[in-house]
């Protein structure tokens, strides 16, 4: 405030009221004016960014904002300290009102009414959460606080009975959300990984559906947090059987996360030796510096409303506020703004308060003593970790892993900037068949079922792998390398699973723990929202199924337990009748294909002497994707005009890029056999039309007609009903044809 302002207030020796409250509210949020470093930023609306939001409207509340008489400023100053109060009250009464669940509502449909029906968080819980959720009572003994009502999601694996049961079950995959988060946030990629594996989530108290008690301070520490969720993993990981545990952390998640993984934390006596991996999805890597601290605390220190009122002054402008903008990034698309927004509205401020409070370190000492960790923490971790970003994050910046994969002690040059150009595999070189599988004209098995020969051994898990998720820098802008716990360069082929054994059944089992490092920079416009913005979330999920299952338990692959489920033929009553139900031909798409279904020689309505009949002329090749020799007589197609492709491939298992390489030359082929006056199309058929042969015909519409990832699915969706049914199928479709994407070096 400007030094005649302070003379003027200062007549006859006294201030006036309006004036000295507004300048004791402006001396309790002052702060430093220089901007925190970017690595020690917090979760929600950085201390710097609130303080602005105040002063603005501090300002704008200024009785001296205005100039003339001294009796007239007096005037407006009382009145502009009215319209606070009235604000305020009005703000405590909308409060009371949500707390006691009388929200209002509108009858003609207004966006008030939605605002409000976005807060709820029974009303927005998406199907899959609450499907699988209830609200728990936990105690931890160690604290001695009792939680009354945790909102627990649990869904155990559908066919975890099924799969080995030895050395251990398959891993329990455990989700910790951030800073004023919740579950929600996650669902997006549980929509994948629940088909992997058990999965466990909680609402932290006081969030998304969980209850905001107790309300005592200490309860909302990061260690009282901490020790919260080994409680409530202890209570659902299988501890006769030795289950481990996958721990993925989101924001301050991540660091609680660390905290539970890590040998050299604190809390390393509750489940670390469980702990088999390790993923932080926008991590935080050090906690608050000092200065920070004090400004955290000043705003704990806040009264609610004002909190409240600082906050929805922040959500000015809705989907274009700063408070929006700060997590999902400037550049965001409009579905992603509206998620953060609901998110930000769902968050209570008193948790807010109390946990940004209870992760402040405490600097007495001069060193940093509790809250969240730090380099001790996270350079005691000895298991595989994967680290995701945003390059557009501004809450917990890129720099938070270069400082991690440091802590660790890798080689933080080998994390290249993310590339910002859309780049694309190119299907031009030619690729030799027999180089790919030199048997592949020659199998003769059932496409029907699996054979004993092709359960996956590590070997074959590990090449297989390799072949569908490493891609040559100048085609995809990724790159995978590998470096062993030595810190040796190796190849990728080998990072997760060479020191794995194969039992005598020549099943897959756990990989041995070690530290493995492997990094995502997420292209701009990527943030901290990135976990479920629609533009990554796929992305992410690919990534991660990749990382479980290179590194940390082969029998995480959804392909491989596809495959060893399979117990029936494909032609076996059950499913003869599903096959007869699918629609035999498709819909065009893009003008170039039809998917089909396999056809039957003795079928009474889709065999090739009547498939003729009515496709001659309007297909003019049928490519048999399909990995056994046909249950029909190609020379019938061929006898009606139609020509026969055959290119084999496995089932349940996503296409690698050579197949798609080999599978493009090969419909370009076709295509450019054709005379310019012939519109008729190519037919491709799996077994039932969706999988593979979705996968191939999406990536064919990407390569060489330029159509964006989702845009293809989509296609195939419309004309070929319900689309591509694996989720793994789509996810690395996602993943494969991502413009900029950099995996940096596995470390």
């Amino acid at each position: 405030m400007e030094s005649h302002s302070h003379s003027l207030l200062s007549q006859h020796g006294l201030r006036r009221l309006p004036q000295t409250l507004v300048l004791l509210l402006k001396t309790c949020l002052a702060g430093p004016s220089d901007r925190p470093d970017s690595v020690a930023h917090t979760d929600l609306p950085s201390w710097n960014s609130i303080r602005r939001s105040v002063v603005n409207l501090v300002w704008l509340l200024n009785p001296l904002d205005c100039r003339g008489e001294s009796s007239f400023l007096t005037l407006v100053g009382m009145v502009k300290l009215t319209a606070l109060c009235g604000i305020g009250s009005g703000l405590w009464v909308w409060s009371t009102r949500n707390r006691k669940g009388k929200r209002p509502a509108s009858s003609d449909g207004s966006t008030h009414a939605a605002e409000v029906s976005d807060v709820d968080t029974d009303a927005t819980d998406p199907g899959l959460l609450k499907k699988h959720s209830t609200i728990r009572e936990y105690t931890v003994d160690s604290t001695g606080f009792t939680y009354p009502g945790i909102r627990t999601f649990y869904r155990a694996h559908p066919q975890e009975q099924k799969l080995p049961q030895e050395p251990r079950p398959v891993p329990l995959l455990v989700f910790i959300h951030g800073l004023g988060g919740s579950v929600a946030q996650f669902n997006p990629i549980l929509l994948s990984l629940s088909n992997l594996a058990s999965c466990l989530a909680i609402d932290l108290p006081g969030c998304g559906r969980s209850i905001f008690a107790p309300t005592e301070w200490e309860a909302y520490t990061t260690e009282a947090l901490v020790q919260l969720l080994a409680v409530v993993i202890e209570a659902h990981r299988d501890r006769d059987g030795n289950q481990q545990v996958v721990l993925i952390g989101h924001s301050m998640g991540c660091s609680l996360a660390a905290m539970l993984a890590s040998p050299s934390s604190p809390y390393a006596h509750l489940i670390s030796i469980h702990v088999s991996g390790l993923i932080a999805i926008c991590p935080k890597a050090d906690p608050p510096t000092e200065k920070q601290t004090g400004q955290l605390k000043k705003v704990a220190a806040l009264p609610g409303f004002l909190f409240d009122l600082v906050r929805r002054w922040d959500r000015r402008g809705g989907l274009n506020s700063v408070s929006v903008a700060r997590m999902a990034g400037c550049d965001a698309d409009e579905e992603t703004k509206k998620l953060q927004l609901r998110y930000n509205r769902q968050s209570r401020s008193k948790v807010w308060q109390r946990m940004a409070r209870g992760m402040c370190p405490n600097y007495s000492t001069g060193s940093p003593k509790g809250g969240l960790p730090g380099r001790e923490v996270w350079a005691g971790l000895n298991l595989p970790v994967f680290l995701a970003a945003g390059a557009a994050d501004q809450t917990t910046p890129v720099v938070n892993v270069k400082r991690i994969v440091e802590f660790l002690g890798r080689d933080v040059t080998a994390i290249e900037p993310p590339s910002e150009k859309a780049s694309l595999p190119i299907a031009a070189a030619p690729v030799d068949l027999a180089r790919v599988d030199p048997e592949i004209l020659e199998r003769k098995h059932q496409d029907s079922g699996v054979d004993p020969g092709d359960l996956p051994g590590m070997d074959d898990n590990t090449s297989g792998r390799a072949s569908s998720s490493r891609y040559s820098q100048d085609q995809t802008s990724v790159q995978t390398m590998a470096f062993s716990s030595t810190g040796e360069s190796s190849d990728n082929t080998d990072a997760g699973t060479e020191a794995a054994d194969s039992t005598p059944s020549n099943l897959p089992v756990p990989c041995t723990r070690r530290l493995v490092v492997k990094t995502a920079i997420m292209p701009k416009p990527a943030a901290h929202s990135l976990l479920f913005a629609p533009t990554s979330s796929r992305i992410i999920s690919g990534l991660i199924s990749s990382f479980l299952a290179d590194h940390i338990d082969p029998r995480l692959s959804l392909a491989w337990q596809l495959q060893y489920l399979s117990t029936e033929g494909k032609w076996d009553v059950k499913n003869f009748k599903k096959w007869q139900a699918v629609q035999p031909v498709s819909q065009p798409i893009a003008g170039i294909f039809r998917a089909m279904k396999t056809l039957r020689e003795v079928d009474e309505e889709h065999s090739p002497k009547i498939f003729v009949k009515q496709w001659a002329g309007k297909l003019h090749a049928v490519v048999d994707i399909s990995h056994d020799s046909p249950v029909y007589d190609p020379k019938g197609l061929e006898a009606g005009g139609i020509s026969y492709y055959k290119f084999p491939t496995v089932s349940k298992q996503p296409p690698t890029k050579d197949e798609v390489c080999i599978f493009i030359q090969l419909i370009d082929k076709i295509r450019s056999g054709k005379k310019d006056d012939d519109q008729s199309l190519i037919g491709v058929h799996c077994h039932y039309g969706f999988n593979r042969t979705g996968f191939f015909l999406v990536s064919y519409l990407i390569e060489k007609e330029g159509y964006k990832v989702q845009d293809a699915i989509d296609t195939f969706q419309r004309a070929r009903a319900p689309g591509i049914r694996h989720n793994h199928f789509i996810d690395e479709l996602h993943v494969r044809y991502f413009p900029g994407l950099k995996k940096a070096p596995t470390l």
